[in-house]
C-alpha cells in the first residue's frame, strides 16, 4: 500500500517519521502541491491513503466521494482513503486537540475560547470545545472572514483561553507569535497547534508570563495514531489512542528534543555532554569549540574585542546551530544563556538541563579571563545562579563523575 501527506510547504512535517520509523511503513511520501494542483492530484493518484495540511483541509472535500459524519459536521478533513468506488475522507485532527486539550488539563468547559485563525483546523478546534463545553467561542482573523473578528479587537474580547491554528511561528519562522499575550489578561490557558519548534514563541511567551501553555506534539501523535486506524480499516477506542499516541510521542521527543547543558565554566558540561552523546547515540556541539572554529582563541577574542563583541558572536553561532539541529546534545558556554534570544532559541527544541557544583571541585582554567580564579567565579555564580535555576528544566548537583551525572539526567528525563 502507498500512503502520504499532501501539502503546500512541509518542510516543518514529522509525519513521514512517524509512519516510516514508528509505524514502520515501507514508505510515506511528502507532497507538496501549489493549489491549482490538488483538483489534478486527487483526480490522479496512485496513493491507497493519505493525509491533508494546511491549507488544503477544506478544499480537499468537494474533491472526494464522501466524508464521514465527523468531517462533514466540523467541514475540515486531513485523513483519506481510497475505497471501492472512489476517495473517503475523514478528521482525525478532532481526535488528536481533544486529547491535547484533556492531558493539558487546560480548562475549556465555561470559558471564552478565541480561536487564532479561520482555516480547517480552526474549525476542527471550534467542535472539539464547543463538545468540551465551551461557554463561548471567537474567531480571530486578519480578514475578519467567516464572522471572525479582528486582531485588534480580540484582546478586549474576554477571552479566557488562546488557541492558535494558525502557522505563525512554525519552523523555520520561529521568533514569530500571533498575538502578543502582554496585551491581553485574564487568560488562564494558551494551546499552540504548531508542533515544530516544539516550544513556539508563543508558548514561550505564556510560560514566561506563567500561563499554561502547550505546543502540538501530543496532537500530532493523537492524529496520526487516529489517522492509521482509518487507513486500516480499523477501529479504535478512545483509550488505545491516548496509550499509544502517548508513545509515539515520547518516541518523537527522543529524536527531535536537543538536551541543552549549561551552567558555570569548569562545573564538566563537555565530559558530561560528551558522554551523554555516547550513551544515546546523539551528535555532540560544545558552543565553544563550534564558536572558536570561527573566530580562534576565545580568550585572545575578549582580550582583543572585548566581551560583548563575543558574546555577539556567541548568540549568532547559537541561532544558527540550533536553527535545525535536532536530536542533539549540546554545551553551552557559562554566559551564554544570559541572554534572553539565547534562551529562546535553545527552548524551542530544548530540554535544558543545569550543572552545579561546588567551587571546591573546580579547577580554575588561568587562560579564562572572566573566570580564572576563585573569586571571580564565585562572583559570576552569584550573578547568574537565579538566571541558571529560573532556565534549567532539570537540575544535576554536586555529582562527582560525568558517569554519575549521566545517571541523574536520564533518570529526571525518564520522569
Amino acid at each position: 500500500m502507498k500512503f502520504g501527506l499532501i501539502g503546500e510547504k512541509l518542510p516543518h512535517s514529522y509525519s513521514k517519521r512517524i509512519f516510516e520509523e514508528i509505524f514502520h511503513y515501507p514508505s510515506y511520501d511528502l507532497i507538496e502541491l501549489k493549489q491549482e494542483e490538488l483538483a489534478g492530484f486527487v483526480a490522479t493518484t496512485n496513493l491507497d491513503a493519505f493525509n491533508v495540511t494546511v491549507p488544503y483541509k477544506t478544499a480537499v472535500i468537494p474533491l472526494l466521494q464522501g466524508i464521514d459524519e465527523k468531517a462533514r459536521r466540523i467541514g475540515a478533513v486531513n485523513a483519506v482513503r481510497r475505497e471501492k468506488d472512489g476517495l473517503y475522507g475523514t478528521n482525525t485532527d478532532y481526535d488528536g486537540l481533544r486529547l491535547l486539550l484533556l492531558q493539558s488539563e487546560i480548562p475549556i468547559r465555561g470559558k471564552t475560547v478565541l480561536i487564532l485563525g479561520t482555516g480547517g483546523t480552526s474549525k476542527t478546534a471550534e467542535a472539539v470545545c464547543r463538545d468540551l463545553g465551551a461557554k463561548k467561542i471567537l474567531k480571530v482573523s486578519r480578514q475578519k472572514m467567516d464572522g471572525a473578528i479582528g486582531y485588534g479587537e480580540a484582546p478586549q474580547a474576554g477571552g479566557d483561553v488562546i488557541i492558535n491554528t494558525t502557522p505563525c511561528g512554525m519552523f523555520p519562522k520561529t521568533q514569530e507569535r500571533p498575538v502578543n499575550l502582554a496585551e491581553y489578561s485574564g487568560i488562564c490557558g494558551v494551546v499552540d497547534v504548531i508542533y515544530n519548534p516544539l516550544e513556539t514563541a508563543l508558548v514561550q511567551q505564556a510560560k514566561d508570563l506563567g500561563i499554561p501553555a502547550v505546543s502540538g506534539l501530543l496532537m500530532l501523535a493523537a492524529q496520526a495514531v487516529s489517522a492509521e486506524a482509518f487507513f486500516l480499516g480499523k477501529q479504535i477506542t478512545e483509550a488505545q489512542i491516548q496509550k499509544r499516541a502517548a508513545e509515539v510521542e515520547r518516541l518523537l521527543r527522543e529524536t527531535i528534543e536537543n538536551l541543552i547543558l549549561i551552567g558555570m565554566p569548569a562545573v564538566g558540561k563537555t565530559s558530561v555532554g560528551t558522554l551523554l552523546a555516547q550513551q544515546s547515540g546523539r551528535r555532540f556541539y560544545d558552543t565553544d569549540v563550534e564558536l572558536e572554529k570561527q573566530i580562534g582563541s576565545i580568550p585572545d577574542f575578549i582580550r582583543d574585542r572585548g566581551e560583548s563583541a563575543f558574546r555577539d558572536a556567541e548568540s549568532k553561532l547559537i541561532a544558527d546551530l540550533t536553527a535545525n539541529l535536532r536530536g542533539a546534545v549540546i554545551a553551552t558556554g557559562g554566559g551564554a544563556v544570559l541572554r534572553e534570544e539565547n534562551r529562546r532559541a535553545l527552548r524551542e527544541n530544548g530540554r535544558v538541563i543545569l550543572l552545579e557544583r561546588s567551587a571546591d571541585a573546580i579547577v580554575f582554567d588561568p587562560s579564562r579571563p572572566l573566570s580564572d580564579t576563585r573569586e571571580k567565579w564565585l562572583s559570576l555564580w552569584e550573578q547568574r545562579k537565579p538566571v541558571y535555576r529560573a532556565f534549567a528544566n532539570v537540575t544535576v548537583t554536586d555529582f562527582q563523575t560525568p558517569e554519575e551525572a549521566c545517571r541523574r539526567i536520564w533518570e529526571e528525563l525518564k520522569q
